[in-house]
Formats: structure tokens, C-alpha cells, sequence
């Protein structure tokens, strides 16, 4: 449970696990168009499984260790808006940690993936768990491509195949992110 930032908070959201009674309220964001691409899933499973197969992933992940997506809850309201976390990942043969996002679609443009990718560099590099971070993006996912950037981070490299799709991996390096705290 090393990477979860489950009790941290930023000024609009809190950050818990997610647990199983999240599901109904995650659902949404597998009725959009193109969500199921950018996040490398299978196109041709119902709005319903593909969040079974979402919900297996994080559980699968907080089981083994391998960070995680956190929820995100507007302190305000107490509403589920989004996830977001640190994720262990497997990139052409390298272990690297991944500053994961993805937001429900009535709370999209409102800075929420911003603001917790944002909490999740901070806390990743305070407590130093790696000098480096990235954000996979499928190419096309230009909004998460616009979080990334706003993030401080600049595109490593394009992967023709990153999981069955094209991904853009933009990268922060430690040193990078001192820099700019001390500007």
C-alpha cells in the first residue's frame, strides 16, 4: 500500500481506496465514447464490463502492492469525481511509476485532473519513491495529454503499441520538479 495516497487531501478533493459500493457511481465514465480505448481496454465489452474489468485492475493492483487509482471525492459535496494515483508499470521492460488520472464525465474541465496528478508528483517525490514519474496517454486523448503537460512533464517518447494501443509517455524528472519549487 506504499503508493496510495488514501487520507491525503488537496483543496477541493479527499483521497480514499475505492471499495466496491463506488461501482454505480463509476459506471458513467464507461458510457462515453472513447473511454474504453484510451484506457487500453477491450471496445467490445458493455459499459458494465469494462468497469468488472476496471474495478478488477485496482483491486488487483492494492492487493499486490503495485500502487493504485485512489477515488477522489469533492470535500464539499462528498461526490465521487474521478480517480487518480501513483501505478506501478511495466514499460518496455523497465519498472516505472505512472501518474494515472481519469475523471467522471459530468466533472470533466473543471482542473480535478489537474489538481490530483498535481498531489500525487508532490507525494511521490517528497516521499521519494522515484526520481522520475510518467503519465501514459493514448495519443488521441489530447485533454489527459493537456493534464500531463500542465504537470510539468514533456513528452518522452511515442510507443506504436503500448498495451494494443498508440501511447504518448510524458516523463518529470526529481531534479526537474526541485527546479521548479525553487522558482
Amino acid at each position: 500500500m506504499k503508493y496510495l495516497l488514501q487520507g491525503q487531501e488537496t483543496e477541493r478533493l479527499k483521497f480514499r481506496l475505492l471499495v466496491k459500493s463506488d461501482f454505480e457511481d463509476w459506471l458513467p465514465l464507461f458510457r462515453e465514447e472513447k473511454v474504453a480505448e484510451f484506457l487500453a481496454f477491450d471496445t467490445s465489452l458493455s459499459a458494465t464490463e469494462l468497469c468488472e474489468a476496471w474495478f478488477q485492475k485496482i483491486f488487483h493492483r492494492y492487493e499486490n502492492d503495485l500502487g493504485g487509482m485512489n477515488v477522489l471525492e469533492d470535500k464539499i459535496t462528498g461526490k465521487l469525481v474521478g480517480q487518480c494515483g501513483l501505478l506501478v508499470q511495466e514499460v518496455e521492460g523497465e519498472s516505472r511509476l505512472e501518474i494515472g488520472y481519469s475523471i467522471l464525465p459530468e466533472f470533466w474541465g473543471h482542473g480535478f485532473a489537474s489538481e490530483a496528478a498535481q498531489k500525487c508528483k508532490n507525494y511521490a517525490f517528497e516521499n521519494g519513491f522515484s526520481e522520475s514519474l510518467i503519465s501514459m496517454v493514448h495519443v488521441d486523448n489530447i485533454a489527459s495529454e493537456k493534464v500531463a503537460r500542465k504537470n510539468g512533464m514533456q513528452l518522452e517518447k511515442t510507443l506504436p503499441d503500448y498495451k494494443g494501443c498508440p501511447a504518448n509517455i510524458f516523463k518529470i524528472e526529481k531534479k526537474e520538479w526541485d527546479f521548479q519549487k525553487s522558482t
